[in-house]
């Protein structure tokens, strides 16, 4: 599907990529509502937040603050249309902490949702780099643009895992529930939040009567805890480890906004070549992924319904006990 009319989809991925920087450029043009030391970190630039990107999440977070849901002096953005991946083991910094009081920007690295590939149906992957994908369907592990808030966080313990020390040590992570508005109203069905990159692989069982964690015989789980920083999600934004201590104390008990790029708006105009504003995309991932689609739930919940019935999962087998000490 990704392949056909290659000559063609070359051309129109350039054609589209000048546009979208063309257009950035000319109808996205500094806002003198914005402070300068804030406008300094506007640009198409790894690091640099684009124009429209910042626009809406300001507008956001300002109609929060002046509804009264929002006190947090701190307001998130992401722009989903930029690389996650820069290659060498650099990650994308495209996930951004703005607050304005203390006028601080950090952008930081943020995994996209991976899609799925419904093998002999449908295929709505995403890549490593990348996204080409979008949608708010129901398990489709796909990122949903727009606005959100913050909610509760949710701490689980997860299992162990063992040091290069040869300390066995709990791991537990936090989940920042996220609830949306609009097309990504579901977001609580769909179990959307932020949290670290990091999940434990590999998972047996070790005889560990003494933990907290222990079942009724007195087995925990154990596995290899594995970092996925650079790598894609089941929709969620995932920080790295470090940046997760910063971010997720700033919103316990504090909620916030977060604006994610792009809405299905603004795939529709860069997929039709539209030189209007909302156009913006990064040109080194349009060049990549040609054109950009979205998914409504309407159109892929009930493929995935079917293709669930077709396609029964197999019954879930028991944890094996580990066979190492």
């Amino acid at each position: 599907m990704r392949l056909r009319s290659v000559c063609l989809g070359v051309v129109a991925s350039f054609f589209v990529a000048v546009i979208a920087v063309t257009v950035s450029a000319r109808s996205f043009a500094a806002s003198s509502d914005v402070p300068a030391w804030l406008q300094a970190h506007v640009g198409n630039s790894d690091g640099q937040i684009s124009q429209i990107v910042l626009e809406r999440a300001r507008a956001l977070y300002r109609k929060k603050v002046a509804q009264g849901a929002v006190k947090n002096p701190c307001y998130f953005a992401m722009d989903a249309t930029r690389p996650s991946d820069l290659g060498n083991g650099v990650l994308g910094r495209r996930y951004y902490v703005i607050c304005e009081g203390s006028e601080s920007f950090r952008a930081i690295s943020s995994g996209h949702g991976s899609g799925r590939n419904l093998k002999g149906v449908v295929d709505f992957s995403n890549g490593k780099r990348c996204a080409r994908n979008f949608g708010n369907a129901m398990d489709s592990s796909l990122t949903a643009g727009g606005a959100y808030m913050t909610r509760e966080a949710k701490t689980s313990f997860k299992g162990y895992y063992r040091t290069g020390a040869k300390r066995d040590v709990a791991f537990q992570r936090t989940f920042i529930q996220f609830d949306g508005e609009g097309e990504a109203a579901n977001a609580r069905q769909r179990v959307i939040g932020g949290h670290a990159a990091q999940v434990l692989h590999g998972l047996c069982l070790r005889k560990n009567p003494n933990s907290s964690h222990a079942d009724h015989d007195g087995f925990v789980p154990f596995g290899k805890l594995v970092d996925y920083a650079g790598g894609r999600s089941n929709g969620c934004t995932s920080w790295s480890p470090a940046d997760a201590q910063q971010i997720i104390p700033m919103v316990k008990d504090n909620p916030t906004t977060l604006y994610i790029y792009p809405e299905s708006r603004d795939i529709a105009a860069v997929a039709a070549n539209h030189s209007q504003p909302g156009a913006y995309w990064n040109a080194s991932c349009l060049k990549e992924i040609g054109t950009p689609k979205f998914w409504p739930r309407k159109t892929l919940e009930p493929i995935i319904a079917q293709y669930r019935k077709d396609h029964p999962a197999p019954p879930p087998q028991p944890v094996p006990i580990c066979t190492q000490p």
